[in-house]
Parts: C-alpha cells; structure tokens; sequence
C-alpha cells in the first residue's frame, strides 16, 4: 500500500496519481474520511480505557459505600471500552481495506493513459524481412506441427482451451531456454529458487493481485490457497514479517515456476496458438532493496532481460508502459516486445517493475540500517521476466524458420541443445 502519510500529508498528489491512471479520485476521499473516521475511533478508545484506569484505582482507597457506587460505574464503563474498542477495529478495517484500493503512485517519467498510451524507448534489431528472402513464413502453430515440438490437439482434448504439450524438440527448448536463463542469473549474482505455484491469500493480496487483477487469479476450492500467475507472488512472500539488515542488501533471486492465469478478459484474443495461455512456464527475477537504490537497480533488471532477448538474436522493442497499464504495485514497468513475423508486430515477451514501498509494507518487510540508530523502514522491491518460456519459443521459431520449415537455432541456446544449430521437420 501507499504510504498513510503520503494520503494525509499530499492528497492533491494523489488524486493526480489517480487521474494518470485514467481512476477516479473518489476513492482518495474515502480514505481520507475514514483515516478521521479511525483517529476518532481510536481517540475515544483511549479516553474510555484512561477513565476506566482512573476508576480501577479508585476503588481500594474508597469507603463501603464509595466502592459500591464505583464498581457500578466501572461495570458499566467496561461495557462502554468494549464497544469503543470494537468502534475502533472497525474503523480500522475500513481505513486498510480503502487504503490498499488506492495503486502505487506512478513515477513523474511513465507516460500517462491506457494500454496504448506507451513511450517507445528504443528499437533493438531490425525485423526480419521474409519477403526479400522470397518465402511466406509459417506462423509458430504451422513450424510446431512440423517440427513436432507443440501439440495443441491434444492439449484441448486433455485440459480444454489454451492448453497445450511441448513434445520432442519443443520440450527440449523449454529445458534449454530455462537453464539458459538461470545460468546467466546465476553469473549475475542471483540466488537461484525453485518456487511453489501455491500460495495463502496473504501472498497474493501483499503483492496486489487481488485487486484489479483479482478476476486473473485461479483460487483452489476448499482450500486457503491460490496459484499464483507468476513467481512474484511467492518471491515477495519470501520475507514477509522479516526485518533484513539493509547492509545484506540488494538480495536477488531468480524463481522457476509454473504460472497459471485465467486470462480473463481476452476472449478472442491469441485463440490460436501458445502466445495466451492458461498455464506456462517462467523465470522471474525478484529484488529486494532500498528505496534510493530501487530505482538503478530497474534499470538493471531491464540491462539483464535485454541480454537474454539479444543471446535469442531477437528484433524487439522496449516500452514505457503508461500509468493506466501498470498494475496496483509498480510505479513503472518497462516491457520488452519481440517481433512476431506472422503477425507483423510487436509481443510482450517480459517486462520488468518497481514496486517501491508498496508490496513491502502489505507484507511487513523492513530494512534495518547500518549505524547506530538502526533504522527501521520499509524495503523496495523489484520484479522481472527474464524469459517466459512458451512466448520466447513462438519469438524463436517464427524468427529463425528457414523455407523448408526447419529453423535456425540461436548461437548461444546451441549448447543447451547438445551443439543443435538446425531444428528441421519431423
């Protein structure tokens, strides 16, 4: 959640926060009269347990009579603290919950608007052209079939729509590209973590997914539990209710699991193929760091998922994702968006956000600084794709088919496929 002091203190630069996003600032008013509604609640909380006190010491000092008299009025002020103490933690539920309805203040640089209000920031590669080569190139359902690397007949028949196999050589790019991912997280500094797609609803609140995209997230029946749609979840839960020494800081993990997303919302969108799915695989970097350093260490998260994208030999572009786009936790996010031949455009293959403050202080995760004072205070916390696997291999196989249907394997996923340097037909 946003900083209380930020709502008190700036309201006028919250409500700005919210138009950015294309919200009403109604819900800034809420909090507002319900942040005097609590302080209130709690004031007379207060005032009724001192009088309460003052009675209790009373009553041995008191005569017979007096103490009669005074053991009426406390009873009947104890009614009283209770009801106040019970006005108080309503007041205090209604401020949190109308609180954690506000997003994160998007950063002054993230452009304002929707989902296509975004700033290009640069063009790396140049997309290819297939019609220079002389060949119409096959869209990634077509080379998969060929290749025998994507089954999606039998997905649908075993798990529904948007399900799918990877089989033979599509199996073998998912191993490749997910070791590929954690070797060079590994020689970056990274912890590397095998994460569970199964969290409690606090992980997923902390971390803000139960707000807009609430309607995304697959919750178990009958159980407490949620799956997550990416290893943020889990990752930011990693340290909740933890104070961290800052001087342990940044601490970097790079998190496998499967990601599971009802993709509500798009239907007709991306029915065919592997690009929007109910279920893929991802490695999603997590950081763990001050506020001041939070903003060069996003820069950074971008430098390492770029590198994975130039080792594909990708054309792709890099986004500034308008304030409306966001999400509730980050305050800029940054995507990166490969060319997809077949479709002539850019796709989001990963993307990277600061969160700031705001998933910290949900789940309670502090910095304690070096020196003396030791000062307590919430840490901030960063998120990035370094390669979502199903979208890397639609980028893969779309970008380096060859005539014949085979497809070019990038020089730097070779080794991870036993030397390969051709996938041909099957």
């Amino acid at each position: 959640m946003i900083d209380p002091r930020i709502l008190r203190d700036e309201p006028d630069r919250v409500r700005a926060a919210q138009a950015k996003r294309g919200l009403s600032a109604e819900v800034v008013d809420r909090a507002l009269a319900a942040d005097s509604a609590r302080r209130t609640a709690i004031a007379t909380f207060e005032s009724k347990r001192a009088e309460q006190k003052t009675l209790g010491a009373q009553i041995p000092k008191a005569s017979p009579e007096e103490k009669q008299e005074l053991l009426a009025q406390t009873k009947a002020l104890a009614a009283e603290v209770k009801e106040a103490e019970a006005a108080r933690t309503a007041a205090e539920e209604e401020w949190n919950g109308i609180l954690k309805e506000i997003p994160n203040l998007a950063a002054d640089e993230a452009p304002a608007g929707g989902e296509d209000d975004f700033a290009v920031i640069e063009h790396v590669g140049t997309p290819r052209d297939f019609a220079a080569e002389g060949f119409e190139p096959r869209d990634h359902v077509e080379l998969g079939q060929l290749l025998g690397a994507i089954d999606l007949e039998r997905g649908a028949k075993v798990s529904g729509s948007r399900f799918y196999f990877l089989t033979g050589i599509g199996a073998q790019l998912e191993l490749a590209l997910v070791t590929m991912a954690m070797d060079q997280a590994r020689a970056a500094g990274f912890t590397q973590v095998i994460a569970p797609s199964l969290v409690r609803p606090r992980a997923m609140d902390g971390t803000g997914f139960l707000g807009q995209a609430a309607d995304d997230v697959y919750r178990i029946e009958g159980e407490d539990l949620y799956l997550v749609g990416t290893s943020e979840v889990p990752m930011a839960a990693y340290h909740s209710d933890e104070i961290l020494e800052e001087s342990s800081l940044p601490r970097r993990y790079a998190a496998f699991s499967p990601c599971f997303r009802k993709e509500a919302g798009s239907h007709g969108k991306d029915t065919k193929g592997i690009i929007r799915v109910h279920w893929f695989d991802k490695v999603e970097m997590f950081v763990y760091t001050t506020l001041e350093e939070s903003y060069a260490e996003h820069e950074r998260l971008l430098a390492w998922e770029k590198e994975f994208l130039d080792k594909l030999e990708l054309a792709y572009r890099v986004i500034d994702v308008a304030a409306g786009d966001l999400g509730l936790s980050a305050i800029r996010k940054f995507d990166c968006e490969a060319w997809i031949p077949t479709q002539g455009k850019y796709r989001e293959l990963t993307s990277t956000s600061n969160c700031t403050e705001f998933q910290s202080r949900r789940l309670d995760i502090r910095g304690r600084a070096a020196g003396a004072d030791g000062k307590v205070r919430p840490v901030a916390t960063l998120n990035g794709t370094l390669t979502a696997v199903t979208r890397a291999i639609v980028a893969i196989l779309e970008t380096h088919q060859q005539e014949d249907g085979s497809v070019r394997v990038p020089e730097a996923l070779r080794p991870y496929l036993g030397g390969l340097d051709l996938i041909k037909p099957v």
